[in-house]
């Protein structure tokens, strides 16, 4: 992350793959037998948890290749296809990170019912947070050359928090003024930048991979 523009993408792609706004309906779905009271730590849970998961990527992510003896090149080409594979997901108006199923979809609701929280599985993993937001994390932790760089990676982490907090907290008015319709423009137009990121990722570990690439280039 030497230059400011490095600085402000790792932000957009991260907004890009959480986007608290497509998991709006998934929020009000599973807590609609709550409380106020539940529904603000629900909030507060999944705002937190959110954090967490983006924050240990970025201090952990890169020891953690270190340690499985996996290079940063392969792991941005894989992370590339995982990211390009979640802005297709969102493409067709679905969460970047939804992989569950109708048996899973079903547990929780049961689980919701009987006043569980629903705060960390599913809304923060795999909904709102999952492979793709992890990869993205660690690739550009690795570009941080400095710790004030991968403190603003840490710092985007509050930033993504706060903007799930925000999207729950004002879940019923954003349904009402959006709907299911906006919601999904809003989806799709975020997958389309994810994919171009995707695509830049990806190309940036094929060249390390494979310099004479970079030549054709």
């Amino acid at each position: 992350m030497s230059t400011s523009m490095d600085l402000i993408k790792p932000l957009v792609t991260l907004v890009a793959i959480v986007n608290p706004l497509a998991i709006v309906p998934f929020f009000i779905h599973y807590t609609q037998g709550y409380s106020d009271a539940q529904r603000r730590h629900t909030v507060r849970m999944s705002a937190f948890s959110a954090f967490v998961v983006i924050a240990v990527s970025a201090l952990l992510g890169l020891q953690l290749l270190s340690f499985f003896g996996i290079s940063i090149a392969s792991f941005q080409v894989g992370g590339g296809l995982l990211l390009l594979m979640s802005s297709l997901s969102m493409l067709n108006a679905k969460p970047a990170e939804s992989k569950t199923n109708v048996e899973e979809l079903r547990a929780t609701e049961v689980k919701a019912s009987m006043g569980a929280s629903i705060a960390v599985v599913p809304l923060t993993i795999p909904l709102l947070t999952g492979p793709a937001t992890i990869s993205t994390v660690v690739i550009y932790a690795d570009k941080a050359q400095h710790l004030w760089e991968l403190a603003i990676l840490v710092g985007y982490g509050v930033v993504v928090a706060l903007a799930t907090a925000l999207a729950f907290s004002l879940a019923q008015p954003i349904a009402r003024v959006l709907g299911k319709t906006g919601i999904n423009i809003m989806t799709r137009l975020m997958g389309l930048i994810l994919a171009a990121l995707a695509v830049e990722v990806m190309a940036d570990g094929l060249g390390k991979l494979f310099p004479i690439l970079n030549k054709l280039g």
